[in-house]
């Protein structure tokens, strides 16, 4: 495998940019290789939401050139883990906390994935992970082969992509993000949708009543004020508002699977989903 004199490297965490921390991230990997090119994804993605950190780290990570590498400090101490995950999968390399989370980017196990042991040691902290992850990434690009880097055959954490409600005759998806504009994504993607509608008329419900029964090319199909409903760059089913705050207007809010399970916070579902109804 070739990779660049100048590896690309993103980075995507949930650390914020409030303080020190991201760029001391930038400089730990710095000083390990100073021709490492460090790219931001976001450093803004919710703690412990993990549907939008893979939303997230997968519509971004597909569109880096081959043999990228891509860290990800997310809910880095979710669980008491003893290793990091290197996977390479479909040419991309992905280093995150043994989580869960790598299986919800690639909605699928890692061609080849190894563990990165943590040192019992060392303070666990975001630099000391990223520091570990850095120290492998500059041995791949030294061409050292990936099971040679840390542990092969080993158990990780797995969690299953949070994936629609299918029915011949609705869907029912979770929003998973919510960008800048308070624009809403709902994890439908146009495949899902095509499939499942076989031709059929539809109409999109949220919030108990609001309605939307078309598919527009562009925010500017409608009215000024005027909901709409597209599907975005990603593929992803999107619920929006011309010049306007969807997420706000309708109060909707992105999916959690700690709601999700609790009974006293069910009713909160409503403004977390949005179902379609085709004939």
């Amino acid at each position: 495998m070739q990779h660049q004199a100048m590896p690309i490297i993103t980075i995507t965490s949930d650390i914020g940019e409030q303080d020190y921390l991201v760029g001391a991230v930038k400089g730990k990997l710095l000083q390990i290789d100073s021709t490492f090119n460090l790219i931001d994804i976001s450093h803004h993605l919710p703690p412990f939401n993990y549907p939008q950190a893979a939303y997230v780290c997968r519509n971004a990570i597909k569109h880096f050139p081959k043999h990228s590498f891509h860290i990800i400090l997310n809910s880095l101490f979710d669980t008491k883990a003893e290793q990091l995950l290197l996977a390479y999968h479909k040419e991309q390399y992905i280093a995150c906390a043994d989580n869960g989370l790598i299986t919800m980017i690639l909605e699928e196990k890692p061609e080849q994935i190894i563990g990165l042991p943590i040192s019992k040691k060392q303070k666990k902290d975001a630099l000391y992970y990223a520091a570990l992850m850095g120290k492998a990434i500059q041995k791949i690009c030294n061409g050292v082969a990936l099971d040679k880097i840390g542990n092969i055959d080993i158990i990780f954490a797995e969690k299953n992509p949070l994936k629609p409600l299918l029915n011949k005759e609705w869907i029912e998806g979770q929003i998973i993000f919510i960008d800048h504009f308070e624009n809403v994504i709902v994890n439908i993607t146009q495949d899902v949708f095509e499939k499942q509608r076989k031709g059929r008329p539809f109409s999109i419900v949220f919030t108990r009543n609001e309605v939307i029964n078309a598919l527009s090319e562009t925010y500017a199909t409608v009215e000024e004020g005027e909901k709409l409903a597209l599907f975005n760059a990603a593929g992803y089913l999107e619920i929006a508002i011309n010049k306007g705050n969807a997420a706000g207007l309708f109060g909707l809010k992105g999916y959690s699977e700690i709601q999700a399970q609790n009974q006293y916070l069910q009713n909160q579902l409503f403004y977390q989903t949005v179902k379609i109804y085709f004939g």
